[in-house]
């Protein structure tokens, strides 16, 4: 799945982009920024935490061009209303602070092996 950076996207596209990411997509984290260049702490962490547990690929989306519009499409699959949002098999699995938890107690590798 790959998105166009810069795109200026309805309620509606970002609604369709969420849906088929998580329909598709084993592992997601909607993030601000990109895996290159992630413009917020918290979406690093979630992202480094990811890349140290998770051996195969996994999506990101960059949320940062059309925010509120993602903000009230996933909370509409999470009722979280923070970024980033990880996402595993459909189901919402927490923040980078419920990540770095997770990845505490050891439970990270085996939530995000799908």
């Amino acid at each position: 799945m790959t998105f166009t950076p810069g795109e200026e996207l309805s309620e509606d596209d970002v609604r369709e982009r969420v849906d088929t990411a998580l329909e598709e997509e084993d592992v997601v984290l909607f993030m601000k920024g990109t895996r290159m260049m992630p413009q917020c702490g918290y979406s690093r962490r979630a992202l480094e935490l990811i890349d140290q547990h998770r051996e195969e690929e996994f999506e990101t989306v960059d949320v940062l061009e059309n925010l509120e519009a993602y903000r009230e499409v996933l909370a509409e699959h999470s009722d979280w209303e923070t970024i980033p949002q990880t996402f595993v098999d459909g189901e919402f699995v927490g923040g980078s602070d419920v990540l770095a938890e997770m990845a505490e107690r050891g439970d990270l590798a085996e939530t995000l092996r799908t």
